[in-house]
């Protein structure tokens, strides 16, 4: 029997106009975050550009930014405390496979380690149940500037090449002077293993009740710190960071306790620039132990992008604006250089870190 024909439904226009609207507006949120209706506004692109100084040629291959680096292996060794402020399962009593980099905050690969003021430490953590656990870290203990707009202008300010640019920075954010005096007088050291590294961005903690926390984080080091004058450090190899952890490595694996840190009722959590009081409630959740140190250029870090919004279920991110920026302009820079993978030198076989 013929199938009966069906009369045209009035219905149908409009479910095709409401399909066209959908992709409108998927099309047109698309060019918003391009920057397509707006030239001048701050784009993950932009962003991304300027860390390269003005007629320069980025290296390609690298990541944008935290370009110098090495890989390492070990695990995460979870004591449970972190449950009091998170359901997420990485923080059960536990022990989770990590992959992790250490690095240097500077888009030149090359760049001698002495020169270099902020250090890094990048961390995957994966546990064999539940969601993975992402973030990036620096050794500051607090950011240069409070915006992702103003980071951006900072980022041309130092590139720049007119004296005054710098100055007029400066006078335009006058919280940038707090970190500028950090990084003047701060003490150095010649490990990256003696370092405390901090998430200086906010996230909010749900626990099992559904109670919020908002919180940041930091990895204190067990090796005891060593001071090195800068000037010592310069006379040292380029790459000194990287001899000194493989050695250190070799001979035993390296610890930093992970302590989280909770905000009292009423402290701003949108401004990685202002340090919440001392006297804040402090919970050690565990400890992070690496094992072994993995060549850069063939490591199992190579291809991770370390984006600090990629988050278990009982984490999330809160008001401050800098996590967003960061996922925006890492998934940017992670696009460039893998589309870039020909031009990246790849180390020789059996070569080691």
């Amino acid at each position: 029997m013929a199938e009966p024909r069906r009369s045209f439904s009035p219905s149908l226009p409009a479910a095709l106009a409401l399909i066209v609207v959908i992709i409108g507006v998927g099309v047109a949120a698309f060019g918003y975050t391009a920057g397509w209706f707006s030239p001048d506004r701050l784009t993950p692109g932009r962003l991304v550009d300027a860390f390269t100084p003005a007629g320069a040629q980025p290296p390609l291959g690298h990541r944008r930014n935290h370009a110098k680096g090495i890989c390492f292996t070990g695990n995460f060794e979870s004591n449970g405390a972190g449950s009091a402020l998170s359901h997420a399962h990485v923080l059960r009593r536990g022990q989770y496979a990590v992959v992790g980099r250490f690095n240097l905050g500077t888009p030149n690969p090359d760049a001698p380690d002495a020169t270099v003021r902020v250090r890094g430490f990048s961390l995957r953590i994966v546990p064999p149940e539940g969601d993975e656990w992402r973030m990036a870290m620096i050794d500051p203990p607090f950011f240069p500037v409070a915006t992702p707009q103003a980071f951006y202008e900072m980022l041309h300010a130092t590139t720049s090449k007119d004296p005054a640019a710098m100055k007029a920075f400066v006078a335009a954010y006058p919280e940038f002077a707090r970190f500028a005096a950090w990084a003047t007088s701060a003490p150095w050291t010649g490990s990256y293993a003696e370092e405390r590294y901090n998430s200086l961005n906010s996230f909010i903690f749900t626990d099992a009740s559904g109670a919020d926390h908002a919180v940041r984080w930091s990895l204190l080091p067990a090796a005891q710190p060593v001071l090195v004058p800068l000037d010592e450090l310069a006379k040292r190899d380029p790459n000194f960071l990287e001899q000194e952890i493989v050695q250190r490595v070799q001979g035993g694996p390296q610890r930093w306790t992970m302590v989280v840190t909770v905000a009292d009722p009423g402290d701003q959590t949108a401004d990685p620039t202002q340090p919440w009081p001392e006297g804040r409630r402090t919970v050690d959740v565990g400890t992070l132990v690496v094992q072994q140190i993995e060549g850069e250029r063939d490591g199992p870090c190579r291809d991770i992008n370390f984006d600090p919004t990629v988050l278990p279920s009982g984490m999330r991110t809160s008001d401050d604006p800098f996590p967003a920026a960061r996922s925006a302009a890492y998934a940017r820079s992670y696009d460039r250089r893998t589309a870039e993978a020909s031009d990246y030198p790849r180390s020789a076989p059996g070569a080691k870190p």
